[in-house]
């Protein structure tokens, strides 16, 4: 018996070995490829520009010497809207409206109601400045840094990739020799990306290496199948690599480099287990899909029931409360509300860069609790968020009848809802057959932020703990990204490295 697993032993590390040796070109071309522009990612996203300032401006809401709401919407001709809300703008609070998702937004004084036209580019400007840093108090400069450019971007690219989820948004470029520029988004006041000249090549250079960017759309499976055979080559070599380790026994004659690579083997076989399972996974699961926005706002909503003066009883209504956002919503039955957000506790606010930055990729809760009054009547409505999430959730749905299996607030990015949506906190709502899908709403405006289907749950995990080892997050963002990128890094050198080696030794034994 002994004898008898002896020779298999023998003869599957033989066959290894030869498959081992077969794939070690196209397996060494995908780690130099993918690894180093995975070490591009670590470095682009820990050593790019970050913002000075994490939650979005704040103005104080004093609506009782505003101009009636309803009287300004109507003298503005606007007969409904997508989203309605106060909006913190350059010094003073404005009333901001969004009547279709893709045109720019309007925004209106509220104590004239007189329009500024065309301020959707000025308030992106502001945002930038405000995120940035740049406006006169942050740089303690009476003369700002000019803009460069302000453009509107409408579709996702190499230098704005839909992983950033939200459009349309205004690409903000100052006039400065690193070239800043932020990507806002002007319905949340939120900064959706900021870049440099630095950053933007390491972007481009990381969509160009590792995925392919380039690559026609028409060609996709194209891409797919080379891909998938660059990374399966790893992926292999990884897998016969560790059936050497376990099947032939060390010897004590061997090279330099063949203990270098079997000791570098011992190490980094289940790291690149990991890395290569999970990018197969994801250039499977998402093979022929084209990146499209996800972000929906609410249909629109018709403001003819709009009518409680809500500015006459502006301190009555408000009292000691921080109100920090006001709102206009329809709930499940039609009924127009007004949605006044309280303010969150701005104490515990990130100042450090690298608290900035974690707290970017963790969530910072923008507004907290909710209370609600009739656009008609102005009288006190008992149901509150969760009641209004389940609203918002049927409606998008098309059953008025349809409740979540579980339904919680959202407070925090995590594996299912993660950094890339930038709107916090949000509701989601688990739903079974038929859907078998959690739906993320936020209640400030009635949108569907993004829907996760029961089937690209195992997808989300797998390339969230096995490709980019969130499982490290308890440890601290820079450490996660220290673990990577020495892993990776290693693994290049030591593993390709004294890989390349022995396949040329063999080269020229041949010879």
């Amino acid at each position: 018996m002994a004898a008898s697993w002896s020779s298999k032993r023998v003869s599957w590390g033989r066959a290894a070995l030869r498959v081992h040796r077969f794939l070690a070109i196209s397996g060494g071309i995908a780690l130099a490829l993918w690894g180093g522009s995975g070490l591009l990612h670590v470095v682009m996203t820990n050593f790019g520009p970050q913002p000075t300032r994490m939650r979005p401006p704040v103005q104080p809401i004093d609506l009782a010497s505003a101009r009636p709401l309803d009287e300004t919407l109507a003298r503005a001709r606007i007969p409904q809207a997508a989203a309605i809300r106060i909006v913190a703008g350059d010094g003073e609070s404005l009333l901001q409206v969004t009547e279709d998702q893709d045109r720019p937004r309007r925004y209106f004084e509220l104590d004239s109601g007189r329009e500024k036209p065309d301020h959707d580019r000025a308030h992106a400007e502001f945002l930038a400045r405000y995120y940035l840093g740049l406006d006169s108090d942050a740089a303690g400069s009476a003369t700002p840094t000019r803009v460069r450019s302000i453009e509107r971007v409408t579709e996702f690219s190499d230098a704005y990739p839909w992983v950033n989820r939200l459009l349309p948004v205004y690409r903000v470029e100052f006039d400065r020799p690193d070239r800043l520029t932020a990507y806002v988004y002007t319905e949340t006041n939120a900064l959706a990306s900021v870049t440099d000249a630095r950053k933007a090549q390491i972007q481009t250079a990381f969509s160009a290496f590792h995925t392919w960017s380039w690559f026609p759309r028409q060609a996709e499976w194209v891409r797919v199948i080379v891909i998938g055979y660059l990374v399966g080559s790893l992926l292999c070599l990884s897998l016969t690599g560790s059936v050497l380790l376990r099947t032939l026994r060390a010897r004590s004659r061997r090279t330099r480099a063949q203990r270098l690579h079997r000791w570098a083997a011992f190490a980094g076989a289940l790291p690149m287990l990991l890395f290569t399972v999970s990018a197969l996974f994801h250039l499977i699961w998402f093979a022929g899909e084209a990146p499209g926005r996800i972000l929906r706002l609410a249909p629109p909503l018709s403001l003819e029931g709009v009518a409680f003066p809500l500015h006459e009883q502006w301190e009555q209504i408000s009292g000691e409360l921080h109100v920090s956002s006001v709102s206009i919503i329809e709930d499940q039955g039609g009924r127009v509300l007004y949605r006044l957000g309280l303010a969150m506790p701005r104490g515990s606010d990130p100042t450090a860069k690298a608290a900035i930055r974690n707290a970017r990729f963790d969530g910072v809760p923008t507004t907290g609790p909710a209370l609600y009054f009739d656009s008609q009547t102005g009288a006190p409505i008992d149901r509150g968020d969760r009641e209004i999430a389940v609203g918002i959730g049927a409606r998008w749905l098309g059953d008025a009848k349809a409740r979540p299996e579980h339904m919680e607030l959202v407070t925090r990015f995590g594996p299912t809802y993660d950094f890339r949506n930038k709107r916090l906190p949000v509701w989601r709502l688990d739903y079974e057959e038929p859907l078998r899908a959690s739906v993320f709403v936020d209640t400030t405006t009635s949108c569907v932020v993004d829907v996760l289907a029961d089937s690209d749950r195992p997808e989300r995990f797998v390339f969230a703990f096995l490709h980019k080892w969130n499982f490290l997050f308890p440890l601290g963002r820079g450490v996660q990204s220290a673990v990577v990128a020495t892993v990776v890094a290693l693994s290049i050198l030591v593993l390709g490295g004294s890989g390349f080696a022995l396949a040329w030794s063999r080269q020229r034994a041949r010879r």
